[in-house]
């Protein structure tokens, strides 16, 4: 069984910083790319960054230059650190990890986390 559990949202004014956590408990399972998706009411789910067991990082445009994302293996969580932000990043954010039982892929979704970004 995977369970992926994300904390560290909440509401903070433009220009501000807020640093989400992802933890996994992945019993037998191999953990591959993770990465951190956002949806807004009324849009479709999109992709803000993930990153490789390997330590290889991707960025969406939107944020690219403002938000960190890292990862420790050892310990299964993944973070994203959001500085500069601004209302435009308002949105429920879901961490996804891809995990392999060393035959078949597989992927699961957090619960989603509020951030709420003030003007």
């Amino acid at each position: 069984q995977v369970q992926l559990v994300e904390s560290g949202g909440g509401l903070v004014q433009a220009g501000g910083s807020l640093r989400l956590s992802c933890a996994a408990s992945a019993g037998g399972f191999t953990i591959g790319i993770m990465g951190w998706y956002r949806q807004d009411p009324g849009k479709s789910r999109e992709l803000v960054a993930s990153v490789t067991s390997g330590g290889i990082k991707h960025y969406s445009d939107s944020v690219k230059d403002r938000f960190t994302i890292s990862r420790d293996n050892a310990k299964k969580t993944m973070d994203l650190q959001m500085d500069t932000l601004t209302p435009e990043d308002t949105a429920v954010y879901y961490c996804k990890a891809i995990v392999s039982d060393g035959r078949f892929e597989f992927q699961y979704w957090g619960q989603g986390t509020q951030v709420t970004v003030s003007s």
